[in-house]
């Protein structure tokens, strides 16, 4: 089975007019980790930016237009995905594996794409992924009418993870929650 974990950091919530500014992972092969990977990217041409989601994210427009071009840390990334998937057999794919990641990360990933010039998402991933969010409800659902929220960093802490309340919000640390909470309610890979 490959997998890859990731978590994405954007510049707001609309898929179309924010963009991506880091996308964090590890691909793991037949329960091995190959890759882990940490990638910083200045957003689209264009994209807007949301107050909001850089007070969150805590970086500022002026350190984003100053990351790595968008085409330029693509390429790399396809060419990390190209040493573990034949990206023309059909049968050779990654599962995405996130945390709410069904709802949001998955599009962007998408759409950052589509961006590229890519419109052959699906050449490297299954259309299903694993949903570490929906994965957790079942482990914690007697547990669920008592906790203030259902986001990570609750989600993890609610199943004996240790958390570092200043590192979230910065995708190579909110991977590792999203590994520790798929390890707890699926077993190791």
């Amino acid at each position: 089975m490959k997998l890859v974990l990731f978590d994405l950091e954007t510049t707001g919530t609309d898929i179309r007019k924010n963009g991506v500014h880091q996308i964090s992972g590890k691909v793991i092969v037949n329960g091995n980790v190959k890759e882990v990977f940490d990638f910083k990217v200045c957003p689209k041409e264009g994209a807007e930016y949301d107050a909001t989601a850089l007070e969150i994210g805590k970086v500022t427009e002026e350190q984003l237009k100053a990351y790595p071009p968008m085409r330029e840390v693509y390429s790399k990334f396809v060419a990390m995905l190209d040493k573990y998937v034949s990206k023309y057999n059909k049968t050779d794919k990654f599962f995405l594996v996130g945390y709410n990641n069904a709802h949001f990360d998955n599009q962007f990933l998408r759409q950052w794409f589509m961006d590229n010039g890519n419109k052959y998402f699906g050449s490297y991933f299954w259309s299903n992924s694993f949903d570490c969010m929906v994965l957790a409800t079942a482990a914690l659902a007697e547990k669920r009418a008592s906790m203030q929220d259902f986001k990570q960093a609750t989600v993890a802490e609610a199943l004996g993870v240790t958390i570092d309340s200043e590192k979230l919000h910065d995708a190579s640390y909110d991977i590792e929650l999203c590994h520790a909470i798929y390890d707890k309610v699926c077993g190791k890979y």
